[in-house]
């Protein structure tokens, strides 16, 4: 079915960006505030290391006190979890710690009064040489195998977790490397794994849609992603998006955003994106490589929206 066009209104929209949370998270809000933000994204703890000092309650406080000045709502906040957690790494120690490690970070969100919590599904790390006749069976199997774990590892997690109220979105990826999560059948296959579907949701990345192959820089191009996307995941699902350009080419699988309309998918991807009604009240958060200018993309995003 292809997609109508949809009534949007500016305040149906939540707008923001990747703040930096330096210093201590109760500064991510204030960061959002300047420029213009109605939503944004943050790191709870180091994204780069293992281990953080647990949040002290004045911090806490500090946080809620700033997302109140800020007039940022919770729902319109989406944390990211550490870069080094993979939740289907074949290596059990390695995995282990990583749930672990997972499931800290769900925790600290809790604590912040946040409801979101956004992750790259995760990586086989299976290397198959290329020249192999059967290398696509392999990487089939290694990738099923690996979703498997992802979701059991979900599921550890959301047990671990079951009295907070915290949705699990996971992000789609580019596919650089072993990344799985950039083929929408395995967003729809680890959601069919988890068992609370309540805790499971989906952030769509722009650059990472466009460069995994699905194209959006025409009007029929979008719909035609967007209802793929309806059937393989299931629009009910989609929790927040990364609103990023590209630099590499459709089908590229290569992760490089770019600022808005200066890379390969344009501004009509964006205006679509801006008047469908299935992107209101979701955090729609901007991951572009120059942060001077993102009060102008928060702006230049409102003003796509049609008067109706």
């Amino acid at each position: 079915m292809k997609v109508k066009k949809h009534e949007s209104k500016k305040s149906m929209k939540f707008v923001g960006a990747h703040v930096s949370a330096s210093g201590g998270v109760d500064n991510a809000p204030l960061n959002a505030m300047k420029i213009g933000a109605k939503a944004f994204a943050l790191f709870v703890k180091n994204q780069r290391q293992w281990v953080a000092k647990p949040l002290e309650e004045k911090m806490i406080e500090s946080f809620k006190a700033n997302l109140k000045m800020a007039k940022i709502e919770p729902q319109y906040v989406l944390p990211h979890d550490s870069y080094l957690i993979n939740l289907g790494n074949p290596d059990i120690e390695k995995l282990e710690k990583s749930r672990e490690a997972f499931i800290e970070e769900i925790k600290r969100c809790h604590q912040l009064g946040l409801i979101l919590l956004n992750f790259h599904p995760g990586s086989h790390l299976v290397k198959v040489g290329k020249r192999d006749l059967e290398y696509a069976d392999k990487i089939r199997e290694a990738e099923l195998t690996c979703l498997d774990l992802i979701a059991e590892s979900m599921n550890i997690a959301i047990e671990a977790t079951k009295d907070l109220d915290v949705k699990l979105v996971i992000e789609n990826t580019a596919g650089q490397g072993t990344n799985l999560g950039y083929r929408f059948e395995h967003l729809g296959h680890l959601i069919d794994k988890v068992k609370d579907k309540n805790r499971v949701g989906v952030c769509l990345d722009t650059c990472h849609t466009f460069t995994s192959g699905y194209d959006l820089r025409t009007r029929e191009a979008y719909d035609e992603t967007m209802d793929e996307f309806e059937k393989l995941v299931g629009f009910q699902y989609l929790s927040a998006m990364h609103i990023n350009d590209s630099k590499p080419k459709l089908g590229s699988r290569v992760d490089r955003h770019h600022s808005l309309g200066e890379g390969e998918i344009g501004w009509d991807a964006f205006r679509f994106i801006m008047n469908d009604i299935r992107m209101d009240n979701i955090p729609l958060i901007l991951e572009t490589i120059d942060d001077t200018i993102w009060d102008r993309e928060i702006e230049a995003l409102y003003n796509l929206i049609e008067e109706v």
